[in-house]
């Protein structure tokens, strides 16, 4: 064994306690760039250093996209705004910044079925996780499940805690079922103890004016959650029909065009491009 393999052998073994991983992947590629242009033994420390660092916040990223549940990755350069009616561009771009996320301010996606809501939400908190933010994603209905669950077995306030650490929290479908009192009462709580202390997005189908009947007909708790959640939010308000009945609806118009042997283009509607919300 040469001297130059056995010191790479060496390397190896150290980086393992140390754990440092990044630096083991780019040590050797970086030490022969550095015979071939003439590094200083400074130049070099700093470039395997800087190959850690960035393994490191790769890991975190990851670690962090993992940990939020997403049901899906859709990130935000897969959303397609052509057909998106009611969303503004500039203010999505904005909030994909993350700046709310530090002041604790909240979103709001309100409009019909189908029309990018949770599309939105998952990819802003993709963009969280990546400006290395502790996110979580539930669905509305499997949230309150879980807290009622954890009332059961006497865990609730662990879990709460948790929760309310997170610094972007996604509520997603709220309005989809209904709950009873008492889960309309833990989820209330919930969003009550996260105000001024995290951010939060809730998609729903409702109008505001419709949220009472998703908390068991308590117009009084619902319009004290609106008011906690639009006090330090941003509202954006989707339109129009669903992406999936636009899509299906295209896919039918080839379909019928095809049997009939008809090859000139078809007329009804053109199908999205836009991943499903």
């Amino acid at each position: 064994m040469s001297r130059a393999q056995a010191a790479t052998d060496l390397v190896r073994a150290q980086v393992r306690p140390l754990k440092m991983p990044g630096l083991g992947r780019a040590f050797e590629a970086l030490a022969r760039q550095a015979r071939e242009e003439g590094w200083s033994h400074e130049e070099y420390l700093y470039e395997v250093l800087a190959a850690e660092i960035t393994s490191r916040a790769d890991s975190a990223v990851r670690q962090r996209l993992q940990a939020a549940r997403f049901p899906e990755h859709k990130p935000l350069d897969s959303f397609d705004f052509a057909v998106a009616d009611g969303i503004d561009p500039k203010l999505v771009l904005e909030l994909a910044r993350g700046e709310w996320i530090g002041r604790t301010e909240n979103l709001l996606l309100a409009g019909p079925i189908g029309t990018g809501k949770t599309h939105l939400a998952i990819a802003l908190g993709i963009e969280a996780a990546r400006q290395r933010h502790h996110v979580a994603f539930w669905r509305a209905a499997d949230l309150v499940r879980t807290l009622l669950e954890a009332r059961d077995a006497r865990e609730l306030s662990r879990l709460q805690r948790r929760l309310t650490r997170l610094q972007l929290l996604i509520v997603d479908e709220l309005g989809f079922i209904p709950f009873d009192r008492t889960g309309g009462e833990l989820l209330f709580n919930l969003l009550t103890a996260r105000y001024e202390r995290g951010s939060v997005i809730v998609t729903t189908n409702l109008a505001f004016s419709e949220w009472p009947q998703v908390f068991a007909g308590d117009e009084k708790l619902a319009t004290a959650l609106i008011d906690r959640l639009a006090d330090r939010g941003t509202i954006i308000t989707t339109k129009g029909k669903s992406f999936r009945l636009r899509r299906r609806r295209g896919r039918a118009s080839i379909a019928t065009t095809a049997a009939s042997g008809d090859t000139s283009t078809p007329t009804g509607p053109s199908q999205p491009e836009m991943t499903e919300p």
